[in-house]
Formats: C-alpha cells, sequence, structure tokens
C-alpha cells in the first residue's frame, strides 16, 4: 500500500450568522477555494482525478453534487469529475479518507478534498425538516426496524451534549470557562497572524469574524439554556457558519515527478460509531480504536484537533483519554470559529496541519463527532 500526500492544505476564512459570505453561492465559495489551490501548487488541474467535498442539506444552491458544481465554476477542466460526502458533520474529514484510499490503494495519483457549507443560505438541519412536506415529520420515525430498535425517542444533539456533560459530571460553568477560552486561543491566534498562511481571501474578506473579543464568563451565565432546565446554552455551543476548505492529495510518484513539497503523510484513518441517541460519543471509542490500530501512541500525539460541536463533547474526550488540554485545539474551536458544517473536517485539518509545520509537531490527531453516533480519526504525521 503506498502512502498519501498532503500538498496543499487551504480553507476561506470563516464567515458568521448574517456576515460577509452570507450572499456567496456555494458553488463561488468552493470554487474560490479550489481555484486558489492550483494557483498556489504548481501541478496541471487536469491530472485530478477526483473532487470530493463533503455537504450536509445539500438542497437548494448546494443540491446537484456541489462537488462537481465547484469545480466547474471555478473554470477549472470538465473532464474531472467530482462526488459529494455526506457524513454529517464529519463529512469533509471521510472526503479526506476516501481520497487517501484512493491514492493508498493506487487507484489514483491525485485527489483533491474538502467541503463546502453556507448555513446562512440553507440553515442547519433542513434536509432533515424538507420531507415534512411530502408527509415524512423526520428520517427515523418511519422505519420499522429503528422504532424497534430504538424508539420513538427524540434524535437530538442538544440532548447528546446535555446527557454527556451529565454523565462525565461537566458543570456549566465549566463549560463557559472552556468556551471563554476557546474564544481567547481564536483570538490570540488571529493577532499572532497563524492562520495566514491557510486563509484564501474572498475579496477584503480575510479574517475569521467568528470569534468574539467581547465576550465574558458574566455575558454566557446570563444566557438562558436550549432546552429548559438543561446547561446547554448558545455560548457553549458550535457557530453557525460559511466557509469551503481544500486538501489536495498526491501520491509518492507525483511527489517526485513534479517536485512538490509535501506537508504532511496520511499516517492513519479509520472511522467507528456509538450509540445514535448519545450521538455524540463516538470521538472516545473510536480514538482508541485508532490508536490501537495505528501502534501511535496518544502520547506521541503532540497536537488534536477535535470539533467543539459543544462543549461538553472535546472535554468529556479530554477526560476520558487524559490528554494535555493546552495541546487540544490550540487556536480555537468551534465554539469561536463556527462550524460550517460540510467544512469543518478540512478546515480543523487544514489548521491542525499549518500549527504542526509552525510547532514543529510529529504527529497530530483530529476526530470530530458526528450525527447518527459516528466519529472519523486521522493521524497526521509532519513532513515539513
Amino acid at each position: 500500500m503506498q502512502d498519501a500526500y498532503i500538498v496543499s492544505a487551504l480553507r476561506t476564512p470563516i464567515g458568521k450568522k448574517k456576515g460577509s459570505l452570507s450572499s456567496m453561492h456555494p458553488a463561488d465559495l468552493g470554487a474560490a477555494i479550489l481555484s486558489a489551490t492550483f494557483d498556489r501548487v504548481d501541478l496541471d488541474p487536469g491530472l485530478v482525478e477526483d473532487v470530493i467535498f463533503g455537504c450536509v442539506d445539500t438542497v437548494g444552491p448546494q443540491a446537484g453534487d456541489i462537488a462537481r458544481t465547484c469545480w466547474l465554476a471555478a473554470g477549472l477542466p470538465e473532464h474531472v469529475p467530482g462526488t459529494t460526502v455526506d457524513r454529517q458533520c464529519g463529512s469533509s474529514q471521510q472526503a479526506v479518507h476516501f481520497a487517501s484510499q484512493a491514492i493508498m490503494s493506487g487507484t489514483a495519483e491525485v485527489v483533491i478534498a474538502g467541503g463546502v457549507q453556507n448555513m446562512n443560505m440553507i440553515p442547519i438541519s433542513y434536509a432533515m425538516l424538507a420531507g415534512q412536506a411530502l408527509g415524512f415529520n423526520d428520517p427515523f420515525s418511519g422505519s420499522t426496524g429503528w422504532v424497534k430498535r430504538y424508539g420513538t425517542q427524540e434524535v437530538s444533539q442538544f440532548n447528546a451534549a446535555q446527557m454527556i456533560a451529565e454523565k462525565w459530571k461537566i458543570s456549566r460553568a465549566e463549560m463557559e470557562s472552556f468556551a471563554f477560552e476557546s474564544h481567547q486561543k481564536a483570538m490570540r491566534a488571529i493577532n499572532a497572524n497563524h492562520f495566514a498562511d491557510e486563509i484564501v481571501p474572498i475579496g477584503d474578506f480575510d479574517t475569521d469574524e467568528t470569534p468574539r473579543a467581547e465576550t465574558s464568563l458574566k455575558k454566557m451565565a446570563s444566557l438562558n439554556p436550549i432546552i429548559e432546565g438543561h446547561d446547554i446554552t448558545a455560548a457553549i455551543s458550535s457557530q453557525n457558519a460559511d466557509a469551503s476548505s481544500a486538501i489536495l492529495m498526491v501520491s509518492e510518484k507525483i511527489l517526485k515527478e513534479h517536485n512538490l513539497t509535501p506537508l504532511a503523510r496520511i499516517a492513519h484513518i479509520s472511522v467507528r460509531a456509538d450509540d445514535p441517541i448519545w450521538m455524540l460519543t463516538a470521538p472516545m471509542p473510536a480514538t482508541e480504536h485508532a490508536i490501537k490500530k495505528s501502534g501511535i501512541s496518544l502520547n506521541d500525539i503532540g497536537i488534536v484537533e477535535i470539533n467543539e460541536a459543544f462543549a461538553s463533547v472535546p472535554m468529556a474526550w479530554q477526560k476520558e483519554m487524559q490528554y494535555p488540554m493546552d495541546q487540544i485545539n490550540v487556536n480555537g474551536g468551534a465554539i469561536a470559529l463556527g462550524h460550517p458544517l460540510g467544512a469543518t473536517g478540512a478546515r480543523l485539518m487544514t489548521t491542525m496541519i499549518h500549527s504542526m509545520k509552525r510547532d514543529g509537531i510529529r504527529y497530530g490527531l483530529q476526530t470530530m463527532c458526528e450525527g447518527g453516533g459516528q466519529a472519523n480519526v486521522t493521524i497526521l504525521e509532519n513532513c515539513s
């Protein structure tokens, strides 16, 4: 099995609710990152054998295989195909896995993976609700097999986040402190220009607009919970956002033939699942599986990116794994930077790759909770 190498990792700045990217068609948003990739890497885009993009709620401007549409909207070669992946929040991390598998197996030499999402145009869970006009209340309760196994209980990320907080004994105040630090870390990263090499400006928009420099623990404590009687508030949840991201991957043969400089090597990829009602717990068993299968000790992992869908998710992971908190989401996470669903997986990876390069870290691990109780894990080895 041959190695897969990452030679480019880029993303757009992240747009907030009603922000700078809110009116940008998702095809153009994705096209911007694809065009920029080949502006910065000396490689003929006609050599790309597939474009694999993550996207969730693929209706309206995100429908019709958005990966293919983004490529064409970028004016790139028509003979290159594209396909769209939906593993919920982990869609673009899964896109990277599919691209890696194609290169590792020798069935492809050049693949670009990433994702795009405009959550201002298409609200979160829109596709889950779109069937109501056709008589389907939700994707689950009409299934005899699902109801037999899981009953008619609500499938809710908010309930899951609350259950995790209760099981791992994480208080609201602790989650608010974690969220506050996420904003602080993101602001420090912006002020130190840590995102400069990974961000592709969209016109004059060149800086993430989601981190809140003015937030405070007092403001967070004043918010009402999303569900009465629970602890989860908007302040300790990921932000809806707009963005695109892209990872260009090649085989060693292409690396040598075109004299490309690798940023990272794919050291391990895997995906595992857990209870879909708990939904957000899978990063824990998925990490344990990845460490065992890869043979790379968690002690050798110098940085972790775990998506901050809710503060309780990375906090429970940290408690379970006993991993140093100061090596988790060192530039802030989705609470501060936003969670543009289909783009988040490759956005996390892009940020992790550039952090590894900047700080001389050999191994980095990325994981994230996903709808259906799933979690991808990627371990990267620094090549710089």
